[in-house]
Order: structure tokens, then sequence, then C-alpha cells
């Protein structure tokens, strides 16, 4: 294997030569070398050979990309891994039914003969990262270079893929090498009124009080190697393991979270700023609030509806408010009117370079992509989401493939008047704010026809054969003609190929305008040399740290960083889903002695959606907490760091513990597990 050279220009480019402000920055773990002595002086005890090598295990070798957005690491020799809750929760709901509810009653695998498998769930260890700059800009075709090293990285090993990554809007390029698992098995997870207590109420909010956390373990072969599940295979010996600090965290103390965060825009042009914040969060806030106002209203009705729409309504809730508290920070701090003062100062130092006018001409061509650009966002979050459509898309395709369909799957999960009262608020929202003359000639016509979205829906669902799980299994290759003419298919139809026809247009506007974002990141660079540039996060593996810290996020209201047992008790409330902790819970704390159990922390760490499920390492690399969320004031933190509100939520380790040994009875989980005092 090779070992990154970087030259000293690369060096100049990737890392200025001072910090940027307080614990702001998402840092690659290869180059972390550049960054060690800053957070030796915030009290890291351990060298970066310690948190990247080639050459040795090391941190990196314990943290995984869990699924296709989280984050987990492993905390056995046996391959037991923690993330959250919420990254494993749909694979738990998938397992539950009425019968077995693990959502509501918790899942612990007694011995591992009762670990679940979940199909379609993966891990990858990332095996090494390297600067290919030059190879993939020689010749000029970055595409077919990318192609060409992606190809050569993946094909001496079982399990091996890989990646190109652009960095810094495409001035340097990494390579990245994953070795992914296949066969991970559920081992426990809390019941939902621990690992989602408070639910939407408080979720991006300070205090939390929320035990996030699920446990998984990887399977291998009998020689390590990664396969399909089988039951034949063995647990996982992985080549490095997190060690436990059950002392916890104190105000003060270092943190560093490890994990793969997945997108944030932190040297982004006014333009983005003001579209983000006038435009497009606004719209997406106010469907959703339509959207998740009918699915609770019937999640409330019934055991089973809630089962159903349990992991929907958390995936539709999660962005509705992370946006909603990314809108008021980027308000609050007045992230636009910065960004536009930056841009003069800019503009003023890049008069008579080649660089003169850049800013404008950015400004140029986002006016030139939003049309495009919130007309796909809008199909999104209407058409794009009536699960009916989708699944009678879905539907058609498998006939065409195999000519035969089982909607089981679809149909457990599904609720017919959720669906469509939805379907009225998404076709409802689309006329309100599809732009002048975008409106596809399909969606007019039904309009007039029926002229209003309730009638539409009437007829629509009256017709359709997919509201019947019976009708669609009896569907064969010989129905395809028939399933083409069903209206609801015709729908999805019809949209999709009005959405296809936009992007043209999306990805012309979008070419036009990567080649200057391209060009301000590298005079960015050059008009401020003395600062430090990390680049975007991209769903890559990155180092953050900070401390554990709290934050002032209005007059006269201090927030402690450390939540405890005792504040669990105080919200809870029978009458109230997301409040109604377990009976068990009660008893234990009746009991006395647990007021001051530690549940979750806050800490000053960058981070962003996929480090969800991040650990949280002490100075000395051990495991201390599990990230989990941001709060609400920071969230703005994909756009603008600010060291005064933006702050990370983690899991207290100490929490986790005493949930797996008090309420699930799983020690042997415990003593498979190492512990450092």
């Amino acid at each position: 294997m090779r070992k990154t050279i970087i030259t000293a220009a690369a060096a100049i480019l990737l890392l200025g030569a001072l910090p940027v402000r307080a614990d702001e920055g998402m840092w690659l773990p290869c180059l972390i070398s550049q960054r060690i002595e800053d957070m030796q002086a915030k009290g890291f005890k351990l060298d970066a050979e310690d948190i990247y090598s080639i050459n040795k295990a090391s941190l990196k070798d314990a943290v995984v990309l869990f699924g296709s957005g989280c984050t987990g690491e492993v905390v056995s020799p046996d391959g037991l891994i923690f993330t959250n809750h919420h990254c494993g929760y749909s694979f738990i709901q998938r397992h539950s039914s009425v019968e077995h509810d693990y959502l509501k009653d918790g899942f612990w695998a007694m011995d591992r003969s009762e670990e679940l498998p979940n199909p379609g769930l993966s891990v990858s260890f990332l095996e090494r990262m390297e600067d290919v700059t030059d190879i993939v800009l020689k010749g000029g075709d970055v595409r077919a270079n990318c192609r060409a090293l992606e190809k050569e990285a993946a094909k001496d090993g079982a399990g091996l893929r890989a990646r190109v990554e652009p960095l810094y809007h495409a001035n340097r390029y990494y390579l990245f090498v994953y070795r992914e698992y296949r066969d991970i098995r559920l081992v426990g997870a809390p019941p939902s009124s621990i690992g989602k207590f408070g639910g939407d109420t408080d979720n991006w909010m300070w205090p939390r009080h929320t035990g996030d956390f699920a446990i998984f373990r990887i399977y291998a072969d009998k020689d390590g190697n990664p396969a399909e599940y089988s039951a034949d295979n063995v647990p996982y010996t992985p080549k490095n393991y997190l060690k436990i600090n059950r002392k916890g965290v104190q105000p003060g103390d270092f943190t560093m979270v490890f994990g793969f965060p997945g997108r944030t825009n932190e040297y982004a042009h006014s333009a983005e700023v003001g579209y983000t914040q006038d435009i497009s969060d606004p719209m997406k806030i106010d469907i959703r609030t339509q959207r998740l106002a009918i699915q609770k209203k019937y999640m409330a009705q019934e055991q089973k509806i809630r089962i159903q729409y349990s992991a929907k309504s958390a995936t539709i809730a999660n962005g509705w408010k992370k946006w909603q508290g990314e809108v008021g920070g980027l308000r609050r701090n007045g992230i636009l009117e910065r960004k536009k003062a930056f841009e003069t100062g800019f503009e003023k130092w890049a008069k008579g370079t080649a660089y003169e006018g850049l800013t404008d001409r950015i400004a140029a061509a986002y006016d030139a992509l939003v049309p495009a650009r919130f007309t796909r966002e809008l199909y999104q979050e209407t058409a794009a989401a009536f699960e009916l459509g989708n699944f009678a898309g879905n539907v058609f395709n498998a006939l065409k493939k195999d000519g035969t369909v089982n909607g089981d799957g679809f149909f457990k999960n599904w609720y017919e008047p959720v669906d469509r009262e939805c379907f009225i608020v998404e076709m409802t929202e689309f006329g309100k704010r599809i732009p002048e003359g975008r409106a596809p000639a399909y969606y007019t016509a039904q309009m007039k026809k029926y002229g209003s979205a309730e009638a539409w829906a009437d007829a629509l669902f009256k017709k359709t054969l997919f509201t019947s799980n019976e009708k669609v299994n009896a569907l064969t290759a010989k129905d395809t003609a028939r399933v083409k003419k069903d209206p609801v298919y015709v729908f999805a139809s019809e949209f999709s190929t009005w959405a296809a026809e936009i992007t043209p247009e999306y990805a012309k506007r979008n070419a036009a305008l990567a080649p200057l974002m391209k060009e301000y990141m590298k005079a960015q660079m050059e008009y401020q040399p003395e600062k430090d540039f990390y680049p975007d996060a991209n769903l890559t593996l990155r180092v953050a740290y900070g401390k554990v810290q709290g934050y002032r996020p209005s007059d006269a209201i201090d927030y402690y960083p450390v939540s405890t047992l005792k504040g669990i008790i105080e919200k809870d409330n029978p009458e109230i889903f997301d409040y109604n902790i377990p009976q068990l819970l009660r008893d234990i704390y009746a009991e006395g002695g647990h007021d001051g159990q530690p549940v979750c922390f806050l800490a000053t760490n960058h981070t962003t959606g996929g480090n969800s499920g991040s650990p949280v390492l002490d100075a000395g690399g051990n495991l201390v907490g599990i990230n989990f969320d941001r709060v609400w004031e920071g969230t703005m933190s994909d756009l603008a760091f600010d060291p005064s509100f933006c702050r990370n939520i983690s899991l207290d380790v100490r929490y986790l513990l005493f949930v797996i040994e008090n309420i699930g009875k799983a020690t042997r989980l415990i003593d498979e597990m190492t512990f450092v005092e």
C-alpha cells in the first residue's frame, strides 16, 4: 500500500497557516498530522498515527459507514457495533409486528442465535484514502480517470469498493477505498420510549434525554471475509475496536467525533444562502407540516398505523425540523448579510485580477439555475412523495423484469386514508407553487377535469387496482398493458417523465455554475491565506474536535451541557406517547440513587447529517458517547458555523450501559466490551 505524499503546494491548498474559529472544521484523517498539535494543545493525548494509519491498526479501523448515511463504531472483538436508534429504526420496524412490537417494547437477543439478519444493510470500513488529483486531471478526461482509479483500487480483495471524490469544489480529488460487509444482524435496541424519547417535540432541541442507540453485529465467512447472509457465517474479528470509558465526560473535557458527515456548503455564495433561507426551506417546511399532521392524526388512532408510519414520519420530520432551525439560525446570525459583505471585500481585493466580477457571475448563474432547481425540489416534496404512485412504478418495473410481483411488503406499511389525504395536500401545494408555465400538461388537464385535488383523489383511488394487495399479487407479465392504463400508474409515469425532462436544463445550469464555484473556492484561499480551509463534508470519513460545553440560546438562558435521568422523570407523561417511559424505568428511579445518572451531553464539535451514530471519543481515544443530533439554533452550520450556537448532542455511553443492564437485562453484551477507567 502506498502512503500519501503531499507536496508543499498541495499542503498550502489543503490547509492554511492559522486555525479557523473555535472548534470549526471537518478534517481529513490522512492529513490529521497537520492538526495534531492543536488537538494536543486542547487535551488530546494520542498521535496522528493513532487516528489514521495504513501501517497499523488505528482508530479509523473501528469506525464504519453504517448503511448509506450513518456512522457506527465497533466496540468488541466479536464485531459488535453501536449506532443510533434512528439509524437502525427502519430495520427494527421491519422486524416489528403487532405481535412482536420491537419499536414499542425493544429487542434484545439473549444469545447469538437470536440476532436478526437485515437484508440490504451493510457497513463499510475505510481501508485508505489518498490524494489522486494529479492522476485525475492528467489528460483532461476526469470521469474516465476516476473510473479507472476506482476499478484498479477495488480489483484485489473481497468486498472492496472504491470512490474518487472531489474536494474543495473539485480543486482536489481523493480516492477512498472501502471494505463492505453485508451480513449485519440486529442485536439490541431499547424501546422507542427510550430510543426516541421526546420524539419530534425534542428533536434538534436541548436539553435532550434520548437514549438514541441500537446494537448490531457484523458477520463474515469463516475466513473473516465479507459474505452475504449465511447461517454458517461467524462474528467478524475487527482490526481494532473501541474501549469504553465508564467515567464519561465533564464540562470542559476534550471530545473528538470520528464519522462520516453528509453534506455541507461552508464556502457558498450569498445566492445559495438566500435561496435556502427564503425559498427552498420555507416551501419544504410548509408542505411537510401538512403531511406530518395527517400522519400523526391517524397514528394516534391505532397501534398498527403507528407502526406502519413510525419510520416514514420520523424521516419526514427530521428534515422538517432541521430546516426550521436552519432558517432561524441563518436569519438570527445575519449569514446572508455577512456573505454579501464578504463578497464586497473579495471584489475589492479581486479588482484588476482574473477574479474580478466573479461573484456577480456566480449570482447570475444562480438566477438561471433557480427555476429548474426549485421545480425539482417541489416535485420531490409533492408528486414524488405519493406512496401509491411510487409503488405502481415499482410494480410495473418488476413485471417487465421477471413477470412477478409481491405487494406484501408495501401493504404492511401503507394505510390508504393517510396516502389519500397526503395526495390532496401534495397536489394542492404543487399547483400553488409551481413556477408559471412549468406545470406538466397532465397535471393541468387533471385539475381542469376534476376541479380540485379532492375530486381527483376520489376518482384516482376508486379506479386503481393498486389499493388491493390481492389484485397486485395476482398480476403477471401479461398484465403490463393493463397496468399502463391504471390511473395511479399513469400519474407516476406522467410526472416521472415530466421531471426527467427538467433534468437536462438543471444539469446544464448546474454545469455552468460548477466551474465558477471551483474558481471561487480557489480564489477564497488566495484571498484569505491565513485561514485553514477544511473540505466540505461529502460522506467521507472526517475528524471533528472540541470540548464539552453549554451555550446561551437567548437572553438570560444558559444551558448546562449535561442532562440526567432526573430530567427524564420530570418529562415523563403516560398521556403523551413521546414522553411515556417504560414502567421499569420509573421503578428503577423510584428505588433512589439515580438522580445524577448522565443521559446526554453537548460539545462544540462540528457535525452534520451522516455523523449520526459517530463515536465521541475522549482525550485518550476511548468511547464516551454516540453523536446523534445538533441543537436547533445551530443547524445552519451546514452553511455557516457559529461557535456561540453550534453544538452537537451525544448520548452518554454511561446511559447506554445503564439501559443495556437495567432495561434490556443483556449483560452478556457488556461482558464482551473492554473498559478503561
